[in-house]
């Protein structure tokens, strides 16, 4: 025969033994009136049985000093898994008549059952295996199967309406025995297989609907919470949806003023562009007549400038025959030499003269604005040149009675000379003339 394992056998007869005293609490106490107090014999046998379950397997230490080995260490590790159990935790911490961990344990499992929350707690207990394994073996019932049978057994205790008193209970010197003449089948016990089959379904029935109260509970309280918080964003958006409204207002009134300005803008504008394109037109017109009579006088000027260079070409050749002239005749180009120079000096001032005349013209075509002006300077240097001409015919004059003595080609020479001179001066005079007209 195989050999059967001892912790399994152990597991197992805890699990029967739990299965019977929570069957019997439930019978019990529907028969009894539900409402349980301390001295009640199954409740007591119930934390017995619970207290059994919880140490198998613990893990344990030779000190005196490590409390969290015991059933509190793990009862304890509850509040950390199940925010709700803070309060139990600390309600137990808080008994002055509790002095071993083991009582504090007793404690917890009483205010548990009251709370009806405790397959809950050892529930979320029995998910965390791996915080379970600091405080139990691997084959402890915690850690198996029968562990979380165990627990959702205890779900059929919510039924219970338990009035603990844990406050004055020496819950630390307890003797934790299993009265297992409780359990026992009687003839009465097995005739009455009817009736506690009818209670189950009732059990059945009053637990789903706890468990639906709960869930109802929990979807209430998150709707009211859905509904504050939709009332506060609806209340919010109330808010923004006036201050939208003004805001949407105000923008209405600043476009209407904005569309105004803006037609008044438009129609001052088109009358600007009315006025400016006439305007521009009548100086367009103006612009083409005085274009046109500017290029005339260009032309004019030009032409005028064609023959002046010419005549000076004339001029220059002259001039080369005359100094051929006067080196035949050496004796008299040395008395007539400073009047040659000043005559040449007469002719290049003459031509920075006629130059400075062309620039005033050009400046004349560009700025028609100020013509009088520039007209009353080229009167004036019109009679500077005639000054310079009357100066040359003076000068010239006194070379006549200075070289009466010389040779009478030497005065033909001369004369003709003072001639072209005359000659040109009177031209260039001519010229100015009619370019200031």
């Amino acid at each position: 025969m195989a050999v059967k394992d001892p912790t399994a056998v152990e597991r197992a007869n805890l699990l029967n033994m739990a299965k019977l005293s929570i069957k019997g609490l439930i019978e019990s106490a529907l028969s009894f009136g539900r409402t349980l107090d301390s001295d009640y014999p199954p409740l007591q046998q119930f934390f017995v049985v619970m207290e059994h379950c919880l140490k198998h397997g613990l893990k344990v230490r030779k000190s005196f000093l490590s409390y969290n080995k015991t059933i509190w260490g793990p009862l304890e590790l509850v509040e950390k898994l199940y925010p709700e159990a803070e309060e139990i935790a600390a309600s137990v911490r808080d008994l002055p008549g509790l002095k071993t961990p083991l009582g504090r344990a007793r404690a917890w499992l009483r205010l548990a059952l009251m709370q009806k929350k405790m397959a809950d707690y050892l529930r979320c207990l029995i998910i965390q295996r791996d915080l379970l394994s600091e405080f139990y073996e691997y084959h402890a019932l915690m850690m198996e199967e029968e562990g979380a049978v165990i627990v959702g057994l205890l779900v059929g205790l919510n039924v219970i309406d338990a009035n603990l008193c844990v406050k004055g209970e020496d819950l630390d010197s307890q003797v934790g025995v299993i009265d297992f003449s409780m359990y026992l089948k009687s003839d009465e016990d097995i005739g009455g297989k009817e009736r506690n089959v009818q209670i189950a379904a009732i059990l059945d029935q009053k637990n789903y609907v706890e468990e639906l109260n709960r869930q109802l509970n929990s979807t209430v309280s998150s709707l009211h919470a859905r509904v504050d918080s939709l009332e506060k964003s609806n209340t919010k958006l109330i808010e923004e949806l006036a201050i939208a409204k003004n805001n949407i207002i105000k923008l209405q009134e600043e476009n209407h003023q904005l569309r105004s300005e803006n037609t008044l803008i438009l129609m001052k504008t088109q009358h600007h562009l009315e006025v400016t394109k006439v305007d521009v037109e009548a100086e367009l017109q103006t612009y083409k007549h005085s274009r046109q009579g500017l290029d005339e006088m260009y032309n004019e000027a030009r032409r005028q400038l064609r023959e002046e260079s010419q005549l000076r070409q004339d001029m220059e050749n002259e001039l080369v025959v005359q100094v051929s002239m006067k080196h035949e005749i050496e004796l008299a180009m040395k008395l007539l030499e400073k009047d040659i120079h000043e005559k040449q000096d007469t002719l290049i001032g003459l031509r920075q003269q006629l130059d400075e005349v062309k620039a005033i013209n050009m400046e004349m075509y560009q700025k028609l604005q100020v013509s009088e002006d520039a007209m009353k300077e080229k009167n004036e240097i019109i009679g500077r040149l005639e000054d310079k001409t009357n100066q040359i015919n003076a000068t010239m004059k006194q070379l006549e009675q200075s070289d009466k003595d010389l040779l009478t080609q030497t005065r033909t020479i001369a004369m003709s000379f003072v001639k072209c001179a005359s000659h040109e001066a009177q031209h260039q005079y001519k010229l100015v003339k009619d370019i200031s007209f």
